[in-house]
C-alpha cells in the first residue's frame, strides 16, 4: 500500500524571500528554500496527495506595523522595534487612534502573558493585493504543474487579515477576537491534515510561523499523528536575531529540539526523496 503525502507549506511569499525579490521582511535563505521546494514538488509529482499553502495577508494598519503606534512625540516607531505591556501602559507608545488605547494595552498584555512572542513592530508585509502578498515563483509554477497533473486543488489558507491580533500560526491567532471566527481555531484545517501517513512541511519562518503553526497543530490533535511529521530543513529559515533583541535562530533551533522529542522526523528535501523511493530510513 502506497503512503499517502500530503505537504503543508507555510507562508512562501514574496515578500519573506531574499535574493533577486528582497522583499519587505526577507529572511536569509527563503528565496533558496522556495526553489528547493518547487523541486521536490517535481520530483515527488503524484506522489503528493494534497497540498496545503498558508497565506500571511496584512492590512497596513495594523497593530504589529508601525502605523498604529506613536511616542510621545507623534514619530511611529521604527521597524523591529519591541513594544512592552509597561511601555503602553506608561505612555511611551500609544494607538495614533486613541479609541484603541485599552484594547491595545490589553492585547500587548495578554501576549506577555501567554509567554510565546513579545511585541515586534515589523516593516509592512504581505499587504493584501501587492506582489510581497504573492507566491514565490519558482514554487508557484510546481504548484500550478502539481495541480494539473493530480487533477486536485492546493488549499490556500489566509490568515492575519484581522489588524487586532498577530496570526503567526495558520492554527489560530495570537489573541483570539471574539468577534472574528477566523481567528479562532481552524478545526478544519487540522482535520485535514490527519488525513495522511507523513505531512511534510516547509516555508517561513522557521523562528516564527512554521514554529507557530506546527506546535498549534501538534497541541491540537491526537500524539500519534506527530509521528507523520517531517519538517524539510533545507526548505525553511528562521528570522535573524535582532540586535538587543530576541534570538530568533535559537528559537527556531529550540522549536525543532522540542517538536524532535514529541515524535516529529527532519530530513532534507534530497533526503526525503531518496528515502521515500528507496527502503532508506528518515533522519530521527
Amino acid at each position: 500500500m502506497s503512503s499517502r503525502i500530503r505537504l503543508l507549506i507555510i507562508d512562501p511569499q514574496m515578500d519573506f524571500c531574499d535574493g533577486p525579490a528582497n522583499g519587505a521582511l526577507a529572511v536569509p535563505g527563503a528565496h533558496a528554500d522556495m526553489t528547493r521546494l518547487a523541486a521536490l514538488i517535481e520530483r515527488l509529482g503524484d506522489r503528493i496527495e494534497a497540498i496545503d499553502v498558508t497565506m500571511d495577508s496584512h492590512h497596513a494598519l495594523d497593530i504589529a506595523h508601525p502605523t498604529w503606534w506613536r511616542d510621545d512625540e507623534g514619530a511611529t516607531p521604527p521597524p523591529f522595534t519591541i513594544i512592552s505591556a509597561e511601555e503602553v501602559a506608561t505612555g511611551r507608545w500609544t494607538p495614533r487612534n486613541p479609541v484603541w488605547n485599552q484594547r491595545s494595552l490589553d492585547y500587548v498584555r495578554q501576549l506577555e502573558t501567554n509567554g510565546k512572542y513579545a511585541l515586534v513592530i515589523w516593516p509592512p508585509h504581505c499587504l493584501i493585493g501587492t506582489p510581497g502578498q504573492t507566491i514565490q515563483p519558482e514554487l508557484f509554477a510546481a504548484l500550478r504543474r502539481w495541480e494539473e497533473r493530480a487533477m486536485s486543488p492546493v488549499t490556500f489558507v489566509v490568515k492575519g487579515a484581522n489588524p487586532f491580533t498577530e496570526h503567526y500560526s495558520a492554527v489560530a491567532a495570537e489573541v483570539a477576537d471574539p468577534t472574528d471566527p477566523a481567528t479562532s481555531l481552524n478545526k478544519d484545517l487540522l482535520a485535514r491534515l490527519t488525513e495522511c501517513d507523513t505531512l511534510l512541511i516547509a516555508g517561513e519562518a522557521l523562528s516564527h510561523c512554521v514554529k507557530s503553526t506546527v506546535t498549534d497543530i501538534a497541541d491540537n490533535i491526537d500524539q500519534a499523528h506527530i509521528r507523520k511529521f517531517v519538517l524539510l530543513t533545507d526548505c525553511t529559515s528562521p528570522v535573524p536575531a535582532i540586535p538587543g533583541g530576541p534570538d530568533f535562530p535559537a528559537a527556531g533551533q529550540a522549536f525543532v529540539a522540542h517538536l524532535r522529542g514529541r515524535g516529529m522526523r527532519v530530513s532534507t528535501s534530497t533526503e526525503f526523496l531518496q528515502a521515500h523511493l528507496s527502503p532508506t530510513m528518515l533522519r530521527n
